[in-house]
């Protein structure tokens, strides 16, 4: 098998291509032949010991894989070879093959391929996550999601409007505003790049607040952070809610009279602990994903394909911020 695996803390530019033998899998687990693995921005983190979790060395990112279960090991029921899956598995996906805990892995359903089914997971299990259990969205809300154009952000506001909120989107680019319209969002906003003054940071908070009209945004989907999160929490409604996501620009630091002044609150949104703590409502929510591209109501948007050997290219569009939509490596 091969396998791009990570020796040292470093950039896309350290990855190794090493050949390896064949994976055996233990109990309770199965052996996945990976078709396809999404790139997700922990991939840029993860490599650099930047990120929560930091597996041992050497290790191969890739979060989230879709494949063919090739071996099966004791004890594991429900699973066979042949059966075409998905799975969420911390590391190891830039590979051709995957130890997987059998519990982790989903059916991937009939008639969706393996660059959707590795698109699915991740991006729009942390956005139901973060709009529903976090955000309590319910239709009618007004929803400003920063860095909108990217894997995460597009999905957002796909569910978003799929709630039937109505969805402001905050990009980086024309071309990126354009990919947001065409997945629903009923206003953009084009912001520039930081570092803000503070005459710029007015003019980008009178830009959202013009965008989400008089009463303010009722859930503010923070995926960037650094100098676009006050702005965005002063264009807040009455009781919002502010949900922290990621901060690709950097750790924000935001002024909490302002939460005192709208009454709002801010809240984290941290994906893996909330699978890893509650299991079953993790698989309900994805059942509801399932449904939801079964009738067309999501759909992955995917930017670019890359094969294994190009996978470092894969991570670097992401750490850029050049990708729009996501990023598949696919195994050949």
């Amino acid at each position: 098998m091969k396998s791009l695996r990570s020796h040292a803390p470093g950039g896309p530019e350290t990855l190794v291509m090493d050949e390896l033998p064949d994976l055996v899998p233990g109990a309770g687990q199965v052996v996945v032949a990976v078709k396809a693995c999404s790139i997700n921005f922990p991939d840029t983190l993860i490599i650099r010991d930047l990120y929560q979790f930091k597996p041992a060395r050497p290790f191969a990112p890739g979060s989230e894989i879709a494949g063919v279960i090739t071996a099966v090991g004791d004890g594991v029921t429900g699973w066979q070879v042949g059966d075409r899956v998905i799975g969420m598995i911390g590391s190891g996906g830039l590979a051709t093959q995957a130890v997987v805990e059998a519990a982790r892995l989903f059916a991937l359903p009939d008639g969706v391929d393996f660059d959707t089914g590795a698109s699915l997971l991740m991006t729009y299990g942390t956005n139901y996550h973060g709009l529903v259990d976090r955000g309590h969205i319910k239709a009618g809300d007004v929803v400003l999601v920063l860095g909108a154009a990217g894997g995460v952000g597009l999905a957002a506001v796909e569910l978003a409007k799929a709630f039937g909120a109505r969805v402001i989107a905050a990009v980086s680019s024309a071309e990126k505003a354009e990919l947001a319209r065409a997945v629903g969002a009923d206003d953009v906003v084009i912001y520039g790049r930081a570092p803000f003054d503070k005459a710029q940071s007015r003019e980008l908070t009178d830009a959202f607040k013009a965008a989400c009209g008089p009463n303010g945004a009722n859930i503010i989907y923070d995926v960037v952070g650094g100098d676009y999160s006050e702005p965005a929490l002063r264009a807040i409604a009455w009781e919002g809610r502010f949900l922290v996501v990621g901060f690709p620009a950097g750790i924000a630091r935001l002024p909490l009279n302002l939460t005192l002044l709208k009454s709002c609150d801010v809240c984290g949104v941290f994906w893996g602990a909330f699978v890893a703590r509650e299991p079953l409502k993790f698989k309900e929510q994805v059942a509801e994903l399932f449904a939801m591209l079964a009738d067309g109501r999501i759909a992955p948007r995917i930017y670019a394909r890359f094969p294994l050997e190009r996978a470092a290219e894969a991570i670097t569009s992401l750490e850029n911020r050049s990708a729009v939509g996501k990023v598949v490596v696919e195994m050949g």
